[in-house]
């Protein structure tokens, strides 16, 4: 089934000029970019996008974290996009993801772990919108 999903390159991957190789295995896990941009989120932004975290202790650090430097944002699409990117990413502690996985290969720690990817079509759908209308999706 094709579908889509929502993808971001945090700021410790930009910061290190890592995302054409992010980009790379995205495209090579067999998933389209259909939408893509660069931003800095503000922390206004940032708190609005984990506001399902904010109860968490690190909701502070993550929030501090993610406004630090800029991000790319972007749309992928693709068979069972949510699970594929997924599994492209590895588990959240890149410490527990598999060889050969953005996680593995790039992130520095469990919040600096390079990409955010969602968790379900239905909270893709939500982030999606939050960052791109419409008219920026061109798959």
């Amino acid at each position: 089934m094709t579908q889509r999903t929502f993808s971001i390159i945090k700021p410790d991957a930009t910061k290190r000029n890592l995302q054409g190789a992010i980009l790379k295995m995205i495209q090579d896990a067999g998933l389209r970019i259909v939408a893509m941009k660069m931003i800095r989120m503000t922390k206004e932004q940032a708190e609005g996008f984990y506001a399902v975290h904010s109860d968490k202790p690190f909701f502070g650090s993550l929030t501090d974290f993610m406004c630090s430097g800029p991000v790319v944002v972007s749309v992928l699409e693709g068979e069972n996009a949510v699970s594929s990117y997924r599994q492209a990413m590895g588990a959240t502690n890149p410490a527990n993801a598999d060889e050969g996985t953005i996680r593995k290969s790039f992130a520095l720690d469990i919040e600096k772990n390079s990409v955010h990817g969602s968790d379900a079509p239905e909270t893709a759908a939500v982030e999606i919108a939050y960052f791109f209308n419409q008219l920026e999706i061109v798959g």
